[in-house]
């Protein structure tokens, strides 16, 4: 199906014409939270995903539990202004996984680059 074509001047907050796979949502969660040394929360997870991919919360909650699930995120709790707020937090097999996803994303992103720039040439 295709998609309605635009000025090719997409933005933040704008809809991306490709779909985001689990693997890319995990890769794209893993580096927000690895920016942050102590842990990070959900709200704010959501808010810096948005900033590069139309995703509701009720998306990345998911992943957040999928990725604890798996030993790449450590959670805990702590009290903010009277209420309780939970934190996560990369582990060393997160960190592990955030740099396989990253080269691999550099190995197919350049694939798919030189496929777009040079089509499918004979070698």
């Amino acid at each position: 199906m295709l998609q309605n074509i635009d000025d090719g001047k997409a933005g933040e907050g704008e809809q991306m014409v490709f779909n985001t796979g689990a693997a890319l949502l995990d890769a794209i969660v893993l580096a927000v939270v690895s920016q942050e040394k102590e842990g990070t929360y959900g709200y704010k997870i959501t808010q810096d995903v948005r900033k590069v991919l139309d995703v509701s919360e009720s998306t990345l909650y998911p992943v957040l539990r999928r990725l604890q699930k798996d030993d790449c995120l450590a959670v805990y709790d702590m009290n903010f202004g009277g209420r309780n707020r939970r934190y996560y937090k990369i582990t060393e097999r997160g960190a592990a996984q955030l740099n396989l996803y990253q080269n691999e994303w550099k190995n197919y992103s350049s694939r798919i680059t030189r496929l777009f720039e040079e089509g499918c040439k004979n070698e």
